[in-house]
C-alpha cells in the first residue's frame, strides 16, 4: 500500500477513535458547604477539596436572583443626610405620595427579583409601627401614625412576585442619644424571652429564649416582628458601618441567626451573617476574579464574618493558606444616586451606560447586584432614575431573550459519563457537560453563521462548585480559528462583551480548572451597539472638555439649563467657562443624528486658575499641595506614611486669588480605590487677610466616606466673605496619622 495513503488512513482512525471515546464513568466525590483542610493535605489535595465545595439550598437559590433592589427610605430622606444623629423626631417622616408599587413596578420593570428595605437605619427609625419603640412610623403625621411603610411594601410585592428583604441597622444612634437609651448602657447579658413584652407572647406561636443585654433584647425583638409579621423574607442585611464606635455594646449573633434559620429557613444572613459577604466596597467595584470559595483560618461561625476588602480572596494560593474552605459567595453593592438616600434633584443620577456597565461585571462577575433606589420625599422613585432603569431593564431584556446557541450542536473529545456536551444547551443549569480532564474543549455548531457579541457561561455550582480558572473563546473566520474573547474564572455566570462576530462555529476552550470542569450552560447573544455617553472635564484654568468614546460623534451642548439637540452648540473645540456653570452634552451618531447618546450634565463652580498654595504640612515627593488644587481628581496631595509622622491635625492652605462670597466647600478623596489618608474629621476656616482667622466656619465629619469615597459637599450655614480657605483634618478614617485630599473646592453657587 502506498505510504502516504497508509499514513492517512492512520490518521483519521486516530482522530475517530478520538471523537468516539466512550463516557469516562465520574468518580463521585462528597461535597459539601464548608470542608476542613487536614493537616498534611499535599497543595493538589486542597485544590481539589475547593473543587467540591458548594452553596447551601438557600445561597442557590439567592444567587439566582441576580439582579435586586436596595431602598434606602426614612427621615434622612427628608433631612437630605447619609447618616441620621438619631436625634430627629418621627414628625420629619411624612410623604405626601407613597406609593410602594410603584416602586415595585420600576423594579419589575428594571429585571430586579427583590425588594430590600431600610426597615431601621443607623438612626433608628423604624418604617413600621414597631411595639418596642415611640421612634416610628407610629408616631409621624404620614396616616396620622396609622402607616406601615413594611406592609404596604410587602403586599405589592406578593402580588408581583417580587421578592423581599429586609435591612436592619444593629447600630441605632436613637438608642445612643436619647436618655435612658438601651445602646452601650453597660448592661449584662440574661435569660430573655423573645418577644419580650408578654401582651406580644400571647398573640405568637413561638417564643425564644436568650442570653442577651437591653439592647439586644431591644433588637431581637424588632427583628421578631419583621420576621413575623410581614411573609416571606428572603434575604437579611446586617451592615458592620457604626456612626458611633466605642460604646462597649456587643451583639450576641448567634441568638440572631438562630431565630432566623427558625423563623424564616429559606432567607439568607448578608454581611455580618454566614451566607453572603459584601463585595467590599459601595461603588459597584468588582473582582477581576470572583471566587465563592473563601478560606478562613478558623472555623467561620467563629469569627464575626468580617468586611472582605482584598482584591485576592479565593486563588490558587490563598486557598492553600486556610483551614476551612467556605462558600460564602458576593453582593455587589452601589446607589443609582451619589448617595444612599435621596438628597434633592441635584443630586447625581448615574446613566444608562454606567449601569449596564455595572450590571454587566457584577451579575456576569460572578456576584448578585444590589443596586440601592431612593425613593424622593414624595414617596416614590424619582421620574429620572425609574426612566432610567426602565431602559436597563428593556435593553437585558431584548439582549438576552434569545440564545442563538440553543440550536446548535455540541461535541467534545472526552466527556464524563451522564455528562455529554449536548448537556450544556439544555437550558437545565443542574445538568452540565464535565469532560474527563481539566483541560478541555467543546465546540458548537451553531447550524449557520450567526452574529454575536455577548458571551454567557455558567457552572454547574449546585452539585459541582466552582472551578474554572481560566478559559478562551474561539471562532472559525474565513477557515481559521481565532481567539475572540477570553477570561479567568466563571462561577455562576460570566458575561463577555466583545466586537460583532460573525461565524458558523464557536469553541470554548478550558485553560484551567481545581478539577474537571462544567459547563451547564453557553450562551450566544446580539446586544445592540450603544452610543458612549459624553464625558466632560474642565481644567484648572477653566477650559471644558467634551469627549466620546464612539468613535466620530456629534457632540452638541448648552450652558443656558436647556437640552442640548442639533439645533444646539456644536462641540468643536475646549471652551473657557472660568466662573463656572451648567454644561449639558449630548452625542449623536449615525445618518440624520438618528441615535443619540443620554443627556450628560456637569456642573462647574468658579475655577482654580487664579488659585494660590499658601501652606501644607510636609508631604510626600511628588504628592504636594499643588496636587489638591489641579483641578485633576486622580491627582492627590498626601502627607508623609511611614513610621515618623506626625499625627493630626494637617493643614493645607490656599489663596484664591480675590475675595469670594463663599457659601462652602468640597472635598474629594482619592479615586484609585484607596482609602489611605481619607480623611473622616475636619475643621474648614475662612479668612479675608490670611492672617486672621477665627473659628472654624465648618467643622464635622463626613459621612460614611470610608465606604463611599465620593465628592463631598459642605455648606455653611450662612454665607461667609474671604480670600483664603484652610482645611484642617482632624481624624483619618482608619485613625492613621496621615492625610490626603485629591481635590479641595468652593461653593459659590
Amino acid at each position: 500500500m502506498n505510504r502516504s495513503l497508509t499514513t492517512c488512513l492512520a490518521f483519521i482512525m486516530l482522530l475517530w477513535g478520538m471523537a468516539c471515546q466512550p463516557p469516562v464513568k465520574e468518580q463521585k466525590t462528597e461535597t459539601s458547604n464548608l470542608i476542613k483542610i487536614e493537616e498534611g493535605d499535599s497543595p493538589e489535595a486542597i485544590l481539589q477539596k475547593a473543587a467540591r465545595v458548594v452553596p447551601t439550598e438557600r445561597q442557590y437559590a439567592w444567587q439566582k436572583h441576580e439582579f435586586i433592589a436596595f431602598l434606602h427610605f426614612g427621615v434622612n430622606t427628608f433631612t437630605g443626610v447619609e447618616w441620621g444623629s438619631g436625634k430627629e423626631g418621627p414628625s420629619l417622616f411624612n410623604p405626601s405620595e407613597l406609593d410602594t408599587r410603584q416602586w415595585v413596578s420600576v423594579m419589575k420593570d428594571a429585571g430586579m427579583k427583590m425588594a430590600m428595605i431600610t426597615a431601621k437605619h443607623h438612626d433608628g427609625f423604624c418604617l413600621w409601627p414597631s411595639r418596642y419603640t415611640e421612634h416610628s412610623v407610629k408616631n409621624s403625621p404620614w396616616k396620622d401614625g396609622q402607616g406601615d411603610v413594611m406592609k404596604e411594601l410587602s403586599e405589592a410585592c406578593q402580588d408581583e412576585g417580587i421578592k423581599l428583604g429586609v435591612y436592619l441597622s444593629p447600630a441605632d444612634l436613637h438608642e445612643i442619644e436619647r436618655e435612658g437609651g438601651l445602646y452601650g448602657n453597660g448592661s449584662e447579658r440574661k435569660l430573655t424571652k423573645i418577644p419580650s413584652d408578654p401582651d406580644h407572647q400571647k398573640s405568637v406561636e413561638r417564643v425564644f429564649e436568650y442570653e442577651l443585654t437591653d439592647y439586644d433584647t431591644y433588637f431581637m425583638n424588632q427583628l421578631y416582628e419583621t420576621l413575623t409579621e410581614y411573609g416571606e423574607i428572603s434575604e437579611l442585611w446586617f451592615d458592620g458601618a457604626n456612626p458611633k464606635p466605642g460604646t462597649g455594646q456587643t451583639y450576641n449573633y448567634e441568638a440572631w441567626y438562630d431565630m432566623i434559620r427558625k423563623l424564616q429557613p429559606n432567607a439568607v444572613i448578608a454581611i455580618k451573617g454566614p451566607d453572603v459577604r459584601w463585595c467590599g466596597n459601595e461603588a459597584g467595584h468588582t473582582r477581576k476574579d470572583e471566587w465563592s470559595v473563601i478560606p478562613f483560618p478558623n472555623k467561620p461561625e467563629e469569627g464575626n464574618w468580617p468586611d472582605m476588602t482584598q482584591e485576592d480572596l479565593g486563588s490558587d494560593a490563598k486557598v492553600k493558606e486556610g483551614k476551612y474552605l467556605y462558600w460564602y459567595p458576593a453582593e455587589t453593592n452601589t446607589s443609582i444616586r451619589h448617595g444612599w438616600f435621596y438628597r434633592d434633584e441635584e443630586q447625581y443620577v448615574k446613566t444608562v451606560n454606567e449601569l449596564l456597565d455595572t450590571w454587566y461585571r457584577s451579575v456576569g462577575g460572578n456576584t448578585v447586584f444590589l443596586l440601592n433606589l431612593t425613593p424622593d420625599r414624595r414617596g416614590l422613585i424619582p421620574d429620572k432614575d425609574a426612566e432610567r432603569l426602565r431602559e436597563v431593564g428593556r435593553i437585558v431584556k431584548e439582549t438576552f431573550a434569545h440564545n442563538l446557541a440553543a440550536d446548535a450542536k455540541a461535541k467534545s473529545e472526552t466527556t464524563m459519563e451522564g455528562h455529554p456536551a449536548e448537556n450544556a444547551l439544555d437550558g437545565n443549569l443542574e445538568t452540565s457537560w464535565q469532560p474527563a480532564q481539566a483541560q478541555a474543549t467543546i465546540e458548537l455548531d451553531l447550524n449557520g453563521e450567526k452574529t454575536f457579541n455577548r458571551l454567557v457561561l455558567q457552572e454547574d455550582i449546585k452539585n459541582h462548585g466552582q472551578r474554572i480558572g481560566e478559559f478562551e473563546v474561539e471562532a472559525q473566520l474565513d477557515g481559521q480559528w481565532q481567539k475572540i474573547a477570553g477570561y479567568t474564572v466563571v462561577g455562576y455566570k460570566r458575561i463577555l462583551r466583545f466586537p460583532m462576530v460573525t461565524t458558523g462555529k464557536v469553541r470554548v476552550k478550558i485553560l484551567a480548572s481545581r478539577a474537571t470542569p462544567t459547563l451547564a450552560n453557553i450562551g450566544l447573544y446580539k446586544g445592540p451597539e450603544i452610543l458612549s455617553d459624553p464625558q466632560i472635564t474642565r481644567s484648572k484654568e477653566g477650559q471644558v472638555h467634551i469627549a466620546c468614546q464612539t468613535p466620530d460623534p456629534i457632540i452638541y451642548y448648552t450652558l443656558d439649563g436647556s437640552e442640548p439637540t442639533t439645533a444646539s452648540t456644536r462641540y468643536t473645540q475646549p471652551f473657557v467657562l472660568k466662573e463656572g456653570g451648567v454644561v449639558k452634552a449630548r452625542a449623536f451618531i449615525g445618518e440624520g443624528a438618528a441615535q443619540a447618546s443620554e443627556l450628560i450634565e456637569k456642573s462647574f463652580d468658579i475655577s482654580k486658575g487664579n488659585w494660590k498654595l499658601v501652606a501644607t504640612d510636609e508631604a510626600v515627593k511628588n504628592y504636594g499641595g499643588d496636587k489638591a488644587i489641579d483641578g485633576n481628581p486622580s491627582t492627590y496631595w498626601h502627607t508623609p506614611w511611614d513610621g515618623n509622622t506626625e499625627g493630626h491635625p494637617h493643614e493645607i492652605t490656599v489663596d484664591l486669588g480675590q475675595k469670594t462670597d463663599l457659601k462652602g466647600f468640597t472635598y474629594q478623596p482619592r479615586t484609585d480605590r484607596n482609602i489611605s489618608g481619607t480623611v473622616q474629621e475636619f475643621e474648614f476656616y475662612v479668612s479675608e487677610d490670611g492672617k486672621n482667622w477665627g473659628k472654624a466656619i465648618a467643622k464635622g465629619s463626613f459621612d460614611n466616606i470610608k465606604n463611599n469615597p465620593m465628592l463631598q459637599e459642605i455648606r455653611f450655614e450662612k454665607p461667609v466673605k474671604g480670600q483664603f480657605i484652610r482645611f484642617r483634618t482632624l481624624k483619618e478614617v482608619d485613625g492613621k496619622a496621615w492625610a490626603c485630599v485629591a481635590e479641595l473646592g468652593v461653593i459659590t453657587r
